[in-house]
């Protein structure tokens, strides 16, 4: 299993625009530190107390990303150094995630999660939601968060015509959002959507940053 070749070949089948964030997530710090030798430095994970541990103990040039469901009161342990949150899922945790962001004088950025599958398990925002959010004299009032884009997940089917159809409806919610609410923004760029399964759609439907674990660390263990 060579992480590095592994990651190589990923980013050479990819768009300029496009990033890619390392699911690291459940794997041992070796793993992450072969991909970091060979100069990757974007890593996603999902668990609040493993991201902190991660972030203690690896290089402090990495650009960690929080892709779980973040709960209330984790945020606090990850504010002061994450690099983006992705899965914003309420105005709720948007003020959490504002106010502590407050208490150390820090932006957070944040992507609002949109649920574009079929599945009820997913968590997310519809599109009405998210202008009800950005509408809300709530958000106005926020200073220490930054939405800097939207991320969403397709349904996990093999039937890739629904997929493509779920990743374009999330690229046009993206640019509907943009022109409304942050067309003098230029930090308005991310559109998360793509994982090990599909991220050759995402990326064809206008993805700017894919996350995938399995393809570069192999299956979790």
């Amino acid at each position: 299993m060579n992480i590095v070749e592994n990651i190589t070949k990923i980013k050479s089948e990819l768009p300029e625009r496009v990033k890619l964030v390392a699911v690291s997530k459940t794997k041992p710090n070796e793993d992450i530190m072969q991909a970091y030798n060979g100069g990757h430095k974007i890593f996603g994970e999902n668990k609040v107390q493993d991201l902190v541990n991660k972030y203690e103990t690896l290089p402090k040039d990495i650009e960690w990303h929080f892709i779980g469901h973040l709960q209330s009161n984790k945020v606090k342990y990850i504010v002061p150094f994450v690099s983006l949150i992705h899965a914003v899922d309420s105005l709720k945790l948007l003020k959490i995630i504002n106010k502590e962001g407050g208490k150390i004088n820090r932006k957070i950025n944040c992507l609002l999660q949109m649920h574009i599958a079929e599945e009820e398990t997913k968590f997310g925002l519809s599109f009405d939601e998210i202008n009800k959010i950005l509408d809300s004299e709530e958000y106005s009032q926020t200073e220490f968060v930054k939405i800097t884009g939207l991320m969403g997940m397709a349904t996990n089917t093999n039937d890739t015509a629904q997929i493509h159809k779920e990743f374009a409806y999330l690229k046009s919610c993206f640019e509907k959002t943009k022109v409304g609410y942050f067309k003098n923004d230029e930090n308005f760029t991310n559109l998360s959507m793509g994982m090990s399964g599909d991220y050759k759609i995402a990326a064809e439907e206008g993805s700017t940053m894919i996350r995938v674990g399995s393809l570069i660390f192999g299956a979790r263990g």
